[in-house]
């Protein structure tokens, strides 16, 4: 007999807006950006042009909530 499974998708979708947040920093970092001040001042205001282009980085984080991004950044503070 088959056994149901339960998906935690809050978990899921937590670990791919971190993985997409870690290839972002990473990405901008490497392009010699300030990863941290770009990302900081997008999720504040909601204006994606403070994220630069380069190699998607944009698009990447227009995909991400932006409540659902400050919501994973609190929980991994406060653990």
């Amino acid at each position: 007999m088959d056994k149901t499974m339960v998906i935690d998708t809050e978990k899921i979708n937590g670990m791919n807006a971190k993985e997409i947040l870690k290839q972002v920093v990473m990405d901008l970092e490497d392009r010699g950006y300030n990863a941290y001040k770009q990302i900081t001042e997008y999720l504040l205001t909601g204006e994606i042009g403070f994220i630069s282009s380069y190699n998607e980085c944009r698009s990447k984080m227009a995909d991400l909530n932006r409540r659902d991004v400050v919501e994973l950044m609190l929980k991994e503070f406060t653990k």
